[in-house]
């Protein structure tokens, strides 16, 4: 199983932001999005994850080899940390216990907090709980946009390590990220597939670069 995206095209608030992008991705690969703020990425990463329509192009993956993990944790703060990580096992069919989890605490030095309502978490700790819910997909695919943000040090090498260990078994790493978080990966740099909107005008009213 490979990711390939040929010729995408994508929009956000009505307008072409990116045009022409193409790559592939093998087990084991990682690649990482680079691009100043505004140029699309997270719309792109939204595309490829079955989120939004695409202007143009072809995504050679089924959606559901995919999980993504975006601005939003997808915490859900009247649950606990472990009931968080239990609901999301279930929603993916990755388990139906506790023991399921296991892993996915470790992994994120969340076992400690297990008990804790989410709506008590501090913003690294949501984050790290956030991240967590990838380990127990069982997708191939992650997305992953700006995962470090509200991460400190320590957490920021805890997710290196965590996908060292998914591309060590064969699975697959997409990011855009500002941060280098220290894996072996191919940078595509997103600058030379802008849009050209000359002519186009400023787009709808209230349209700006917040969610791109």
């Amino acid at each position: 199983m490979e990711l390939h995206v040929t010729n995408l095209a994508v929009a956000r608030g009505g307008l072409p932001v990116l045009g022409g992008v193409s790559f592939g991705l093998r087990p084991g690969a990682a690649l990482v999005l680079r691009g100043p703020n505004g140029i699309g990425k997270t719309t792109l990463l939204r595309a490829i994850a079955g989120l939004q329509d695409h202007l143009a192009g072809d995504i050679s993956l089924a959606p559901d080899s995919i999980a993504f993990a975006g601005h939003a944790d997808a915490v859900k703060s009247v649950l606990t940390v472990a009931e968080n990580l239990s609901f999301w096992a279930r929603i993916y069919g990755t388990g139906d216990g506790a023991g399921d989890i296991t892993p996915a605490l470790a992994a994120f030095d969340l076992h400690a907090l297990r008990h804790r309502p989410a709506n008590s978490l501090s913003a690294g700790q949501k984050r790290r709980l956030g991240l967590a819910r990838l380990l127990v997909t069982g997708r191939p695919v992650w997305l992953l946009d700006e995962p470090t943000v509200a991460l400190d040090a320590a957490s920021v090498r805890r997710l290196a390590d965590v996908l060292r260990d998914h591309l060590a078994a064969g699975g697959m790493a997409l990011l855009a990220s500002h941060v280098d978080v220290g894996l072996a990966a191919e940078v595509l740099d997103l600058s030379p597939y802008r849009a050209d909107l000359t002519g186009v005008g400023q787009g709808p009213a209230g349209f700006n670069e917040a969610f791109a």
